[in-house]
């Protein structure tokens, strides 16, 4: 059945998952919310778990809501070079980093307006490195209980946690820190490399597990 998703900032692992499980469809007429995967993903450096946020600007006139495919990234300071520098310093020893290190840079080198825009082309090129088929289709309206398809839109609650049991893979910090699980696919990726697209077609799903 397909599964409809919000799109996300380099999606968790069972986000991805979902992905690569397909059939997926995108979510795109709901309301902005904050504290989501929408402006934020989680990797692991030496300190532990790390926050990359995107700035966005909040115009959610008089009802204070917004579409999120209506929310403009606020680019008044260098996110991006200071997302690209994190990423370097967590991963710079990680297996598989420089393999895929001049594919991701250029999404950090390229001016993105709309946050929806930025989410999907991060997801584009995941699965271009990950040899996945990118889903395009959309929803085109916003349903609460949408008929015919299964609905894993709270995948994108970020203080949530793993919505279903996540097996170990080798990490870069893992002696100092344990196993830290459902971080950025960007983590599976450094670590795993060509052996990632595996992992996730083998995840339990929430409604599988």
């Amino acid at each position: 059945m397909e599964v409809l998703l919000h799109p996300t900032y380099f999606p968790s692992c069972m986000s991805m998952a979902c992905l690569a499980q397909g059939p997926v469809r995108w979510e795109a007429w709901d309301n902005f919310q904050k504290q989501t995967y929408r402006n934020r993903c989680y990797i692991c450096n030496d300190r532990g778990q790390q926050l990359l946020n995107i700035p966005v600007r909040h115009v959610g006139g008089n009802s204070g809501r917004q579409l999120f495919r209506e929310v403009r990234i606020d680019n008044g300071y260098n996110w991006q070079r200071l997302h690209w520098r994190s990423l370097e310093t967590a991963y710079r020893s990680a297996p598989f980093f420089e393999y895929y290190e001049a594919d991701l840079q250029q999404l950090f080198e390229r001016r993105f307006d709309r946050l929806m825009d930025l989410d999907l082309a991060t997801v584009e090129v995941l699965c271009k490195l990950l040899d996945l088929a990118f889903p395009p289709a959309t929803s085109e309206n916003y349903n609460p209980q949408p008929a015919g398809l299964r609905d894993g839109r709270h995948l994108v609650a970020a203080k949530a946690g793993p919505a279903a049991p996540m097996p170990r893979y080798p990490q870069v910090f893992e002696d100092r820190h344990g196993f830290v699980p459902d971080l950025s696919v960007l983590d599976l990726l450094f670590n795993e490399g060509t052996r990632a697209a595996e992992y996730l077609l083998g995840l339990k799903l929430p409604w599988d597990a």
